[in-house]
């Protein structure tokens, strides 16, 4: 049976020639919809799920994304691995416009997100101390670099509010935390992704150098519209190649974070979180 690959990103996405069976279904969830129908299509061996993050026609602002809902819905169509392609602004110089950075570190500046499925009934403590699976990062990488890209491996995301852009003063901020990029959408997705055990990765297209580099012109979403449309295919790339070379979920360490995480005495967990959270109790019943 083959691995089954969700991919968060932008619509252009699932329009990838080669995908066969392809189906929209729409999902609900204990924490309300996802931000679209999730597209299911096969390559090869291996089932895709595509979530569009701000809903088809880019129509979700960073913030109201319903982070929760579109994880949940992934693992409830039995997803083993979740790929995240996002846009973001580089915070380094050796990073340019359209090279691809393969994220292994997250730094939370955001403010008004609900971070985590454990917030009624259950009190769980989940490791984050390295929250990107390392096997699906590699293969991730790999997967990038055969398509003639400048990829660079490892560097910290700073998930930023939104939906505005930085202030100069928070660009130098940024840089001066040994940040390589800047987003808005990353944060919670790679921390729920971990509380409900998927193994998670970030490949992250670098549109712009945000507003640190102060003789050139600030970012505006013109520049960084153009550069994403002439990605769209280098992505679809990297998911082809990733989707024939995905790691085994069983040796991520995203498998078993659940299973000592929970404080809560089992005998106080009220019976409709239990059922709202089956999938990860069942695995781990005596």
């Amino acid at each position: 049976m083959g691995y089954v690959l969700g991919v968060i990103g932008g619509s252009g996405l699932y329009q990838m020639p080669g995908l066969e069976d392809v189906q929209e279904i729409d999902v609900e969830t204990p924490w309300g919809s996802p931000s679209d129908a999730i597209i299911k299509g096969r390559l090869g061996e291996t089932t895709l799920l595509f979530l569009p993050r701000h809903g088809r026609g880019h129509r979700i602002p960073p913030s109201a994304i319903n982070f929760r809902a579109n994880l949940w819905a992934l693992k409830t169509l039995g997803a083993t691995h979740v790929l995240s392609v996002s846009a973001v602004g580089s915070l380094r110089e050796e990073i340019p416009p359209g090279d691809l950075v393969v994220v292994d570190q997250f730094i939370d500046r955001t403010q008004r997100r609900a971070g985590t499925f454990f917030d009624e009934g259950l009190a769980a403590h989940v490791s984050m101390a390295d929250p990107v699976c390392p096997l699906l990062a590699r293969a991730v990488t790999e997967a990038a670099r055969k398509t003639k890209a400048t990829v660079h491996e490892g560097g910290t995301y700073v998930c930023i509010e939104g939906p505005r852009f930085s202030t100069r003063a928070e660009s130098f901020m940024f840089r001066s935390w040994n940040c390589a990029v800047v987003g808005m959408t990353n944060v919670p997705e790679v921390f729920l992704a971990r509380e409900i055990e998927l193994p998670y990765c970030t490949l992250a297209l670098a549109t712009d150098y945000d507003c640190w580099r102060e003789h050139d012109a600030s970012v505006d979403i013109k520049m960084i519209l153009e550069i994403i449309h002439k990605n769209v295919e280098r992505a679809q790339e990297t998911v082809r190649h990733l989707a024939n070379a995905l790691p085994d979920p069983a040796r991520s360490p995203a498998t078993n974070a659940f299973e000592h995480a929970v404080l809560t005495d089992k005998g106080r967990i009220p019976p409709h979180i239990r059922e709202r959270f089956k999938v990860l109790f069942d695995k781990y019943a005596k």
